[in-house]
């Protein structure tokens, strides 16, 4: 049998693609929406765990939008809640409105950037006791108090003076239960504030609070312990160098004021040191 070239030429072609086509990437958006959820929540859990009170609430007055400028004013719905600067009502509880009353019977308006003298005397206490705020917990740098301590304090300046709470948690008292013996935790902490007073001149008030007690209880000494926990807060203070002088009064409150609605709450086991504001 002949071969000759007249058999026929088979061509086979072949079609290579060269990728896996689209196949639609809304899944990956979707999975790295879920993974930055995911690390902003374990960031939320890191700080509430690695942060004191104080700190946790400085990050929510930086993140909130309606804190209001000064620390003692009042705050609302918009940047004057509806009044206008020039009102007297504007920022009414940091003394400052449209007209300012002087000694005199006179107003001066607010447009007048002459203090009066009582005005300067007032902002430079303010400034003064911010200091002493600022040293105690530590903003821009290192504070008098350690870690442990400051769990146990908060402050705040007011038409009184600066307010520095210091209060108890359920596993860590600031004195022995139901008596006027202070903790070591609270030795430091008042051993602190004397040393930190030294910065200002300001008379002193002690307020001393406990948490209330049930009812069925029949030796009920809370006014006693009150007023006991404030005195043994004076003892340590002068120990630690604080004039005697500059104290001006102690006050058990016992069980009346609580801080929180439990009041049977260790966080009602609680003393207000104020730095008093000079008298105009």
């Amino acid at each position: 049998m002949s071969t000759g070239s007249n058999a026929p030429v088979i061509i086979k072609r072949k079609k290579v693609v060269a990728g896996g086509g689209h196949h639609g990437g809304a899944w990956k958006v979707a999975y790295a929406d879920f993974v930055t959820a995911m690390m902003a929540f374990f960031l939320l859990m890191w700080l509430l765990n690695a942060t004191t009170e104080q700190q946790r609430k400085g990050i929510a007055d930086y993140f909130a939008p309606t804190v209001a400028v000064n620390r003692i004013s009042g705050g609302g719905d918009g940047m004057f809640g509806g009044d206008s600067v020039f009102t007297d009502e504007s920022l009414v509880q940091a003394g400052t409105g449209g007209v300012l009353v002087t000694s005199g019977n006179a107003g001066i308006d607010v447009g007048d950037t002459e203090l009066t003298e009582v005005e300067a005397q007032r902002a430079t206490e303010t400034r003064a006791l911010e200091e002493v705020e600022a040293v105690l917990l530590g903003r821009g740098g290192e504070s008098f108090l350690s870690d442990a301590t400051l769990q146990h304090v908060v402050t705040r300046l007011t038409d009184e003076g600066l307010i520095i709470e210091i209060f108890a948690l359920e596993d860590a008292p600031i004195f022995e239960p139901h008596t006027a013996e202070p903790m070591p935790v609270l030795e430091d902490i008042a051993t602190v504030l004397a040393r930190s007073f030294a910065l200002v001149e300001n008379p002193v008030a002690i307020d001393a609070h406990v948490r209330a007690r049930p009812i069925v209880v029949a030796d009920h000494p809370v006014w006693e312990i009150s007023a006991d926990r404030a005195e043994a807060v004076r003892r340590i203070m002068e120990q630690a160098g604080f004039p005697a002088a500059r104290t001006q009064r102690l006050t058990g409150h016992a069980d009346k004021e609580p801080a929180i609605e439990d009041v049977l709450s260790a966080r009602n086991d609680r003393l207000e040191i104020i730095l008093l504001r000079s008298p105009q």
